[in-house]
């Protein structure tokens, strides 16, 4: 079978098509026949600087969609042939991927193989971030930062649907600006300025909930913005800056709060409450609350022009992987 390995750490480069043995599940594991793969910034950091990687060489890959090839001993409700998608702690840009049986979902009626590699990481982040986390209720006010990006597509169409008041979001070009405004929210600035722009929106009040995927000085300025008991939700570094710290003098006036939130570290810890999250997420799309646009798609052995294409921030909505015809 084909796999995209990686050998040594580096640019999208690195990325090689190479042949592996087709592999067996083991117990409590499935294999599936990918046809799709979905592309995340998690990739870029895995192959670039070996972000929650174990050891060289290794294939990225976190989501994929297919068809159920083999179960493992002890596994119950999947069986050969069956649709899934699955997320994974990393392997999944190959044509037959092995999966722990407890994060691989069957899709629901009405989700096709395309839709479904969009499913297992986004979704569930945003819903998790929104509700589960960030604790939404209606009527309040919600900022997000790239908003035009997979999680950022998401979380615009959750929070309306959801009831919120507002929804804001904060993309870096003009170009991202208008396709954010497509996915649910009602104004999206640009650039670091944002905290003025929230300010005038809100009338000097701020939002209720922040959700931060870029860390560093945005995640100050995030808090600068929350209003009377509002709450941030920290879900990523993508600025690479230091680990932030905050402390009594940030949430002590207003009663402000600061949560974090890891899609990957929760499968490692209860991959049980991922499984119950992800069926929450999924009837989002099942019943058309939430669409997932997939803007670009690759063949697996392109995937270092995928990595380009999200590397130079100029990407939207969600990429993927063409594993299988």
């Amino acid at each position: 079978m084909r796999t995209v390995e990686v050998e040594k750490y580096g640019g999208p480069e690195v990325l090689t098509v190479t042949e592996k043995p087709v592999p067996e599940p083991g117990s409590g594991q499935v294999t599936v026949d990918a046809v799709y793969a979905g592309v995340n910034f998690a990739d870029l950091k895995a192959r670039s600087e070996g972000y929650r990687v174990p050891s060289l060489p290794f294939v990225p890959g976190l989501e994929i969609s297919g068809r159920v090839r083999a179960v493992g001993a002890g596994v119950e409700g999947l069986s050969p042939g069956q649709e899934v998608a699955a997320f994974l702690a990393g392997g999944g840009y190959a044509e037959v991927v092995t999966a722990p049986a407890a994060t691989v979902f069957p899709l629901p009626d009405g989700i096709g193989l395309r839709t479904a590699a969009t499913l297992p990481t986004v979704l569930p982040t945003a819903h998790a971030l929104l509700h589960e986390i960030g604790r939404l209720r209606a009527g309040e006010t919600v900022l997000v930062q790239g908003a035009a990006g997979g999680v950022g597509t998401v979380a615009g169409q959750l929070a309306r649907a959801s009831g919120a008041g507002a929804v804001y979001g904060v993309v870096s070009s003009a170009a991202k600006a208008a396709y954010a405004l497509g996915h649910g929210y009602d104004e999206v600035f640009v650039g670091d300025t944002f905290p003025d722009e929230v300010r005038r929106a809100t009338g000097g009040r701020g939002v209720d909930l922040v959700l931060d995927p870029v860390g560093g000085d945005t995640l100050r300025r995030g808090l600068d913005v929350l209003a009377v008991f509002g709450r941030l939700v920290s879900f990523g570094n993508a600025g690479g800056g230091a680990p932030w710290q905050v402390g009594q003098p940030e949430l002590y006036p207003g009663g402000r709060s600061v949560a974090g939130f890891s899609i990957l570290s929760l499968a490692q810890s209860d991959p049980a409450v991922l499984r119950a999250l992800a069926a929450r997420a999924f009837r989002t799309v099942a019943d058309g609350r939430v669409t997932l646009p997939v803007t670009a798609e690759f063949a697996l052995r392109d995937a270092a022009d995928a990595h380009r294409l999200m590397e130079g921030r100029t990407s939207t909505g969600k990429l993927l992987l063409r594993v299988a015809d």
